[in-house]
């Protein structure tokens, strides 16, 4: 096992920075000729169409599509296509496929029906001459690099970022643009933190829950399936708004609890429910200011509140990351996984 700071995952943490920058660069034209192509297709509804950490990248744009540009965002299991042969009729619609690799034969054949179906294909990718991209109409390279480690980190990141980059070439925000421009100075100062306390709540815990609202959700939903698979710990994700109706019965003292709040709408709603889990004996962490009874972890505030998510989950790499060395894991050899998941 390597030093904490030769990790392959470490190592790919500290160059998020750069690779968000390199995308904004290189991979603007892609983005600008998706945008341009989808604005005049002015669709109706938005398909998605991912899985693992790419799903919940495509969760992450169906908040930032729905909130501002206002077109509900549905996600297409991909085994519809490719286990149940069934074609969706997508006519005027815009499908947009997430994978890292480009190569998982369902997401592929999911895209390929899908623009057969109508839909207009916007593949993202890290590999621009994937089979994905082969059968998309439009190619959005995430130009992330080569990623060597199993547990994806800059391959998240660039592809949020590139889709909310899309998102504010088509709605031609002004502010949102110059959110995204600034993220690569945010997302290194996100760097220098990982949680300490939070670290030090999790030593011998089997089980925690993730908690988020809106853009925060994905993030969570990342954060939940980088602890099982780096840290060997079961995280369940919830909304903050679903987690009292139920999941709560299991809390007993000493439970531990990561909620993820951003500058939004949302905040206040999310440190509520995270008080009030923690009055229930829970140990709770939020990245807010606002709360009281649970524990406060920094975060670094971008500006915007679709950006501030972004920052968020790469404070938690940093975390993650360390948390699994200190535990005695390897976090660049997670248990029975390899780096490019092929499913049918």
């Amino acid at each position: 096992m390597t030093d904490l700071q030769t990790s392959r995952m470490f190592s790919e943490i500290r160059e998020i920075p750069e690779a968000v920058e390199r995308l904004l660069l290189h991979g603007r034209a892609g983005i600008l000729h998706a945008a341009t192509a989808a604005r005049s297709l002015d669709p109706a509804v938005i398909a998605t169409v991912a899985r693992g950490s790419s799903d919940q990248a495509a969760t992450f744009f169906k908040y930032a599509a729905e909130l501002t540009l206002g077109l509900p965002v549905a996600s297409i299991g991909p085994s519809v296509a490719s286990i149940y042969g069934v074609k969706l009729r997508l006519d005027g619609a815009l499908c947009i496929s997430v994978s890292q690799s480009g190569a998982s034969p369902d997401i592929v054949e999911m895209a390929r029906s899908a623009g057969a179906g109508g839909a207009l294909t916007v593949a993202v990718t890290n590999d621009p001459a994937s089979k994905l991209a082969e059968v998309s109409t439009e190619t959005i390279d995430i130009q992330a690099g080569p990623e060597l480690s199993v547990a994806a980190t800059k391959t998240f990141v660039t592809s949020v970022v590139a889709l909310l980059a899309l998102v504010a070439e088509w709605q031609e925000d002004a502010a949102l643009r110059a959110a995204v421009r600034a993220l690569p100075q945010a997302l290194g100062r996100a760097v220098a933190h990982d949680w300490p306390d939070l670290r030090a709540a999790l030593k011998g815990a089997r089980s925690l829950y993730t908690l988020g609202r809106g853009p925060s959700y994905a993030i969570s939903g990342e954060a939940a399936l980088k602890f099982k698979e780096v840290s060997q710990i079961h995280a369940e994700n919830y909304s903050s708004a679903e987690v009292l109706h139920g999941p709560v019965s299991i809390v007993s003292d000493g439970f531990p609890i990561l909620a993820f709040a951003a500058r939004d709408a949302a905040e206040d709603a999310v440190v509520d429910i995270a008080e009030k889990i923690a009055a229930k004996g829970a140990q709770v962490f939020v990245t807010s200011d606002r709360v009281r009874k649970a524990t406060r972890l920094p975060f670094i505030a971008t500006g915007h509140p679709l950006t501030d998510p972004i920052a968020l989950i790469v404070s938690f790499y940093a975390m993650v990351e360390r948390f699994a060395r200190e535990a005695g894991i390897d976090p660049d050899t997670p248990r029975h996984l390899r780096k490019v998941t092929e499913t049918i």
